[in-house]
């Protein structure tokens, strides 16, 4: 989620050595570090992506700019008699699922290359105000929310990551239904955090990263963005436009939200997933 432009890059997915050269370099790595014999033992675990592709209907936040380019450089056969494909794309850092990191609401917090793996990586816990937010649009999750998910499935630790679902990921990519308005953002309507809630979970049950499956971990009407300050003030990364929470139990799972390493950015593209474990 950003509220003013910031300049956008296009990043080129070619590789710096021609595609022959390239491929005998693999090839060398492959020799040189043997890979195991059996591929990583996920037994008893459900994979579950989380996350929204990047396509030309991806919903970004209705400030220029507002839309994923991919271009295509080259598809197709070689001179040389083989397939090679290569492609460039432009975005935003703040559109489809992504991450926020702490320096995008808080000077001299973390920027993108700077958020701990352990933030990203480890237990989740999914708190579900569906029923709520279906009844109320710019429904805020409160402290009673977190404090009655807790009766019924123990308190949340310190390093645990939150994930709020709402159910709005069911509106994507309509962004006037996902967000209230496609083009202005001072109309914008959609259920996300309160306040006292985001206190009660960053200051005082010290997690470690604010989620949810709408555009923004503030609610749609919020001016003054009190969910991002609260949590970028402790080093907090918010993950936003997530989906596929139905699939998650309220605790119990791993999620994996590994975002692109952009250093000195104050967010990026992000890809989400869940183990889910007893499947």
């Amino acid at each position: 989620m950003a509220k003013s432009p910031r300049p956008v890059d296009c990043w080129p997915r070619q590789p710096r050595r021609p595609p022959t050269a390239l491929l005998a370099a693999c090839a060398g790595l492959l020799i040189a570090f043997r890979l195991p014999a059996e591929p990583l033992d996920l037994h008893g675990y459900r994979l579950v992506d989380l996350t929204h592709a990047y396509n030309s209907d991806t919903v970004f936040w209705p400030a220029p700019p507002t839309h994923f380019k991919l271009e295509q450089l080259h598809f197709g056969d070689t001179p040389a008699g083989f397939f090679y494909s290569a492609y460039r794309f432009c975005l935003p850092e703040h559109g489809g699922t992504h991450l926020d990191a702490p320096i995008h609401f808080a000077r001299g917090r973390e920027t993108m290359e700077q958020v701990g793996l352990e933030r990203l990586v480890g237990s989740v816990v999914v708190i579900d105000v569906s029923e709520k937010a279906a009844v109320d649009r710019d429904y805020r999750v409160t402290a009673a929310d977190v404090l009655a998910f807790e009766g019924k499935h123990g308190r949340i630790e310190p390093g645990t990551r939150v994930l709020v679902r709402t159910g709005w990921s069911s509106r994507w990519p309509d962004a006037t239904a996902y967000l209230g308005h496609a083009t202005d953002a001072s109309l914008l309507h959609f259920p996300s955090y309160g306040a006292e809630a985001a206190k009660l979970l960053v200051e005082e049950r010290q997690v470690a990263l604010l989620g949810i499956d709408t555009a923004s971990i503030d609610y749609g009407p919020a001016a003054d963005f009190p969910v991002h300050r609260v949590a970028a003030a402790a080093n907090v990364p918010g993950l936003e436009n997530v989906t596929g929470l139905e699939a998650l139990p309220p605790r119990g799972a791993i999620l994996i939200a590994l975002p692109m390493k952009i250093e000195g950015g104050s967010g990026g593209p992000t890809r989400v997933v869940a183990l889910v474990p007893g499947e």
